[in-house]
Formats: C-alpha cells, structure tokens, sequence
C-alpha cells in the first residue's frame, strides 16, 4: 500500500493510499485517535477499519495528524487536527474526482474530528463513528446532523463510557431526515480488543454494505 506524503495547513502529512481499479469507486477516509496518548494512524482499530472499507470497494486514505509521525506540526486541541482531516479529503477528492460516495470513519478523538468533517463537507455521505468520547467533548454542534450514520461502541468501555454515548445518540435520535443506526457490542473496551475487534468490524461492514446499495443519502 503506497505511502503518501500531501500538503497540509502547517505543512506535509503523512498517510497510506489505498486506490481502486475503478475509477468511480467510492472513497473514505480514517481518522486515528488522540495524539497525545499515542493515537496513529497505525492503531488496530483504524488499520482493521481501513482495510475493511477497501475490500467493500473504497479507495481509502488514513493518514496521521501533525505532529504525529512523520506529519509536521504539533497537536492542536482539535482545531488543527480539523483542518488536517479537511485538507486529506481535498487530497482524496483530487485523486478521485469520480467518486460516487464519500465516507468518513473515526475511532475515539478521530470519531470527533470526522463528526466535525461532516459539518463542513456537504458531500459526505455516510460515517462511521467508532467509540466517539461524549464524555470529553462538545458534540452539540451535530444540530443538524447532515448525513446518516453508525455509532459503535463496547459495553465496557471505561474510557467513553456507554451512557454518554447512548445520551449523544438519543440527541441525534430527535433529528428528522437522518438516521442513525447505534450497535453495542458486548464486554468490548474502548480498543475493541480481541475478540471484539472482528465483531466491530463486520458490523461496520454490514452496516456499509446495506447502505451502498440503498440509493437515498
């Protein structure tokens, strides 16, 4: 899988590309966790949620926030990391011009950096928000929420616990037009260890699937 190197706002970041054969092939886009507690664009859960993306037909890009490997720059507080994630969709959208769908997943901090990505890019449509952490930060700026999605969390998760996750799904469950679609899966902690990570990741995948072949947004 090729290693790319594209600009970003405080200079170049670093990720791993991973086209299509088809030149119309949707695209998504992964987003790792926080930075400052060893969040990569190499965490399990990101690289099982790129790869499972790519063989439902995506072209995918991950990529690592600045300052974090080879990405230049230095953490954030988020602001930052938003207009890093912005800058990878253009590079994304550039190379795939065509694209029918585009998609956005995010583990933990990158569930809340992708919910925020959705605000700003009216052509997102459809995410993945895998253990997003209600209870650390602000999601009240989902009103509305413009696209459908997935919520997926561990009921064992100590690090966002479920009860702010399922308080944030209620909240988005008032909104008229979209639909969003929450799984738990059960004894999972907040990194989906094994054998949890397999359960997570062929619910995203039949969650994807199903909408790929509905037509509506």
């Amino acid at each position: 899988m090729p290693e790319v190197i594209f600009p970003g706002p405080e200079g170049r970041l670093e990720g791993r590309y991973h086209p299509q054969r088809a030149k119309d092939a949707p695209i998504a886009i992964i987003l790792h966790p926080h930075p400052q507690f060893g969040g990569t664009m190499n965490n399990r859960v990101v690289y099982n949620l790129h790869y499972a993306f790519h063989q439902m037909g995506f072209t995918v890009l991950r990529f690592n926030f600045r300052g974090v490997g080879r990405s230049q720059g230095e953490y954030d507080q988020g602001v930052g990391e938003l207009s890093d994630a912005a800058s990878a969709l253009d590079y994304l959208q550039s190379m795939n011009p065509n694209a029918k769908h585009c998609w956005v997943a995010g583990f933990s901090f990158g569930a809340w950096i992708g919910m925020q990505l959705l605000m700003r890019r009216p052509e997102i449509s459809g995410f993945i928000s895998v253990a997003p952490p209600a209870n650390m930060y602000d999601f009240s700026f989902l009103a509305p929420c413009p696209a459908s999605g997935l919520v997926i969390n561990g009921t064992a998760d100590r690090v966002a616990p479920p009860k702010d996750t399922q308080s944030l799904v209620a909240k988005l469950h008032e909104q008229k037009g979209i639909t969003i679609t929450h799984e738990e899966v059960e004894g999972a902690g907040h990194f989906f260890e094994d054998p949890h990570m397999e359960h997570m990741i062929s619910s995203v995948d039949a969650y994807v699937r199903r909408r790929l072949t509905e037509t509506s947004r």
